[in-house]
């Protein structure tokens, strides 16, 4: 059959490399989309509250002789300090050194 239009062109072969190219291009694809629709809640460790209104953390003041402890445990009595202890350090960046010094201001976790 001449006049058919498959005969006029010859089918459509990939690549290994075109293969690979297509297969990057659909999954950077779907990454931006996933981004879009998830946004900030994608990234590993995030720990944004999407359950109602941001409560503001309150914030403490580091007197001389006082650990991370000791304000854990003053700032929440009935948990676990060492939970809150992590809290505080994540909150405020210290997860490289953790130690304090009196007149610094640390923020607290909300409870």
């Amino acid at each position: 059959m001449s006049g058919s239009p498959r005969s006029d062109h010859p089918p459509i072969r990939l690549t290994r490399r075109g293969r690979a190219v297509l297969v990057a291009f659909a999954a950077t694809v779907t990454l931006i989309l996933l981004w879009l629709n998830v946004g900030s809640g994608a990234f590993a460790g995030s720990r944004e509250s999407h359950g109602g209104p941001a409560r503001p953390s309150e914030t403490v003041v580091v007197e001389p002789g006082e650990t991370l402890w000791d304000i854990a445990s003053a700032a929440d009595p009935g948990s676990d300090p060492r939970l809150v202890v992590e809290s505080i350090i994540d909150l405020n960046g210290l997860a490289g050194d953790p130690t304090v010094h009196p007149g610094q201001e640390l923020r607290l976790p909300s409870s």
